[in-house]
């Protein structure tokens, strides 16, 4: 068979290249002529210019760039130049547009629209189809698809009627990744099927002819990044911290890292080759980073963007590696591998060559026209519940909670925040998935009409707590009426978990706040059964802990008064435990307590931490100022869900909510030095009404606007931001030992950087970042 390959070939990317080659050299393997149809595109050839000639600042700063390094990106555009014209077997016309292809198409007996993104519309500059890899020059012969990625979650319905369109003359479809697999079929009606990347097609001794030896002599560390290293980097460090080996890192000095003894600018598809080929580990962020450390058996590791991580079946590094058995080599999993573990390859080439083959199976039927081999059945055992993304997830522990059987456990992800882990018991009553509260839409009380400014009457209380002492007085209102009091305290590991008090001297421990997620352990049995014998209970916690008790109850509990705080995020219980271990050995003894805000070395405003050594020692700190509170203030080590928190409004789920009370009018007289400290109270709902009535005696209080509480609080109006630091803050976490980790992320800059920060506008430091990617 004759065949016409139209690919990315002529850009100057590794992938791009490698892809075509192994594409054609694959067809050739079977048998058959395979010529690469030589379309190039204006705008691609451009790209590949060694300047960008563009008065866009970004664009400047990378041709200041390029002119420091000129002979090396002068001799790597060569090298790609020189690649196509001595690897590849071009048409013997070179097409630059669509109309040329139309009105005088090569002629072969098939077609194949190749690998790479090909089918996106929106790397296009018109932000369409280009109908050239889409075959719509073809005249005679048949159409097939090897691995085109649409490179897109969504396809708008303009879009997705004329793929359906451009697809229909094709005889076979594949796709890269199981997303393009879903588009198609939404799109066209078709079934696509999922094959390997073109460059996993041929193996490592193939790769090899063709690579050129690297200049660096010895072990080295291979840094590949196609975007911002992120978690990559700390797992390079680290790695090369433990083996004594240097990093070399190929390309992109705007994504360098620190440590990295050689910068390889100059490298074309050979070098590049021959980089993974001689490596003694590689880490990456690069599909085709991955894919060569497996041709070249590598230890490696890789890591995924924000939007794969959140839907991974979706992801090409995901789905490939699972399926080859080491998705562990993916930084920031539950499943990742220690650093030092080696990979076992014996079992992956298993795996990869039974993949292989398959993928060449498909490719040869499509080429010549005959029965498409018959689709592995895989077995489908029963699936368990469907929980929410673990990205959604408040640890609220309902679904563990509601389990008759017990099947579902929190367990600490690889972050250290408790997860539900489904067990083998499962009976799949899906009683968990009712119970989930990230798995129903949210049910919006009315808001408060006005904010309470409050403060305990009891002095020595007041002095006690964190701010108002209000917390005292709810507490003391339900134990004083028979009943019980749950909520956070410290246990005698330094751990944050939720227990029961049922006198003055239990409750003593849950004053004052905890900055880091409580194990709500089995507190919602033990609420029901308190409910259940008709005791007052008073429920206190985070708005997560309070809906999840509510959903995991399933009914209104007359006896039941809930209570929820003002939040701005929950700390990692792994991160601090680690904080708690390194100050104990600063100190040359363990902790045995902690205030994070403590009034009787300050006040309300200016409280300090305190932290109580086995020695008798203390140091008092004021909270930001130290590492852990440093951390916390960045948003570094919070639980996920808190970036997209859904409680953060002035409907809530609980009877009433308490917080500090830092919006209030600075010009407002009270009859109360409020540095002593003011607690914010809004009442939720009757239940509320009627114990905060019954309270009158015991506090003070004015009637606020809402608007001045949520001014102070603005987690009452909208969640935290995200850190785009995080990812790296807990790669680092897992690679590195904590002094390590602490120095790099948790130490303020130095003086010139913050004067720096302080100076430049949000705007300004936005158009600084964007130049520097």
């Amino acid at each position: 068979m004759r065949t016409g390959l139209i690919t990315f070939h002529f850009a100057h990317h590794y992938g791009a290249q490698l892809q075509a080659l192994a594409t054609m050299k694959a067809i050739q393997g079977l048998g058959h002529e395979c010529q690469i149809i030589d379309y190039r595109l204006p705008h691609t050839t451009r790209t590949n210019q060694i300047f960008k000639k563009s008065r866009a600042v970004r664009d400047m700063a990378s041709d200041a760039h390029t002119a420091l390094h000129y002979a090396a990106f002068q001799r790597r555009f060569q090298r790609f130049e020189d690649f196509v014209a001595q690897e590849m077997e071009l048409s013997p016309q070179r097409y630059t547009s669509f109309a040329q292809l139309r009105e005088g198409p090569p002629a072969y007996d098939v077609y194949v629209s190749g690998s790479d993104q090909i089918w996106n519309p929106y790397i296009f500059q018109d932000k369409q189809f280009d109908p050239a890899f889409l075959l719509d020059f073809v005249k005679e012969g048949r159409r097939i698809a090897y691995a085109p990625s649409l490179g897109v979650p969504q396809l708008p319905e303009d879009k997705a009627a004329e793929l359906k369109h451009f697809l229909e003359p094709f005889s076979a479809l594949s796709v890269r990744e199981k997303r393009g697999q879903v588009l198609v079929r939404e799109a066209a009606g078709r079934q696509a099927k999922v094959v390997l990347d073109p460059t996993l097609l041929l193996n490592g001794d193939d790769w090899g002819k063709l690579a050129a030896p690297p200049q660096h002599q010895g072990p080295y560390i291979l840094c590949y990044f196609v975007s911002d290293p992120g978690e990559a980097a700390p797992y390079a460090l680290a790695l090369s911290k433990r083996t004594g080996w240097p990093i070399v890192q190929l390309a992109g000095a705007r994504r360098k890292i620190e440590g990295a003894r050689e910068i390889v600018f100059d490298a074309g598809p050979r070098e590049f080759l021959g980089l993974f080929q001689h490596a003694a580990a590689v880490v990456t962020n690069s599909f085709h980073g991955a894919a060569f450390s497996l041709q070249f058996r590598k230890d490696f590791f890789t890591s995924m963007s924000p939007k794969e991580r959140r839907e991974p079946t979706f992801s090409r590094i995901y789905s490939l590696l699972s399926r080859l058995g080491c998705a562990d080599r993916i930084i920031g999993l539950d499943t990742t591998a220690p650093i030092d573990a080696k990979m076992d390859y014996d079992q992956v080439y298993e795996r990869l060559e039974a993949a292989r083959a398959d993928s060449l199976a498909y490719l040869k039927a499509a080429v010549e026209g005959t029965a498409m081999p018959e689709e592995e059945t895989i077995p489908q055992g029963t699936n368990g519940p469907d929980l929410c993304k673990a990205e959604d997830c408040t640890g609220c522990t309902a679904c563990a909670a509601v389990c008759p059987v017990g099947a579902i456990q929190m367990k600490p992800d690889h972050e250290g925040f408790l997860r539900p882990v489904v067990g083998e018991n499962c009976i799949l009553c899906r009683k968990c998935e009712k119970a989930c509260p990230a798995l129903t839409q949210p049910v919006k009380g009315p808001d408060p009409n006005c904010a309470h400014a409050v403060w305990n009457r009891d002095e020595t209380v007041r002095g006690g707590s964190t701010s108002g002492g209000v917390f005292s007085l709810l507490a003391g209102h339900v134990l004083d009426q028979g009943g019980v009091v749950f909520g956070a305290a410290f246990d005698g590991y330094m751990t944050v978990r939720h227990t029961c008090a049922t006198n003055e001297k239990e409750l003593a421990a849950m004053r004052g706040s905890k900055y880091v997620q409580s194990d709500l352990g089995e507190t919602f049995h033990q609420v029901k059964e308190q409910l259940e014998e008709g005791k007052p209970v008073l429920f206190t916690g985070l708005a997560c802990q309070v809906d999840g008790l509510k959903h995991y109850l399933g009914r209104d509990y007359g006896n039941l008064l809930t209570c929820d705080l003002v939040c701005n995020g929950v700390p990692s219980p792994a991160v601090f435990q680690a904080w708690l271990k390194k100050l104990g050995a600063e100190h040359g003894a363990p902790v045995t307590g902690l205030r994070f805000r403590d009034k009787t070395r300050g006040s309300w405003s200016h409280s300090n931490m305190t932290v109580r050594f086995a020695d008798g020692g203390t140091t008092a700190t004021p909270l930001h100022r130290t590492t852990f509170g440093r951390g916390f203030g960045m948003q570094l080590f919070l639980r996920p869900v808190c970036a997209k928190c859904r409680y953060t409004s002035t409907s809530r789920p609980a009877d009433l909510t308490l917080g500090d009370f830092w919006g209030l009018d600075p010009k407002l007289n009270l009859p109360t030095d409020r540095e002593k400290g003011v607690s914010l109270v809004l009442v939720n709902s009757a239940k509320g009404q009627k114990v905060f009535d019954a309270l009158a005696d015991q506090m003070g209080q004015t009637e606020r606007p809402l608007a001045e509480a949520v001014a102070g609080n603005p987690r009452l109006a909208f969640p935290l931001t995200h850190n785009a630091k995080r990812g790296a803050f807990f790669a680092a976490f897992a690679a590195m030992p904590f002094d390590q980790v602490e120095q790099k992320y948790l130490t303020p800059p130095p003086l010139p950087y913050r004067a720096a920060a302080k100076v430049l506008t949000p705007g300004m430091k936005e158009k600084i970042r964007k130049i520097l990617k």
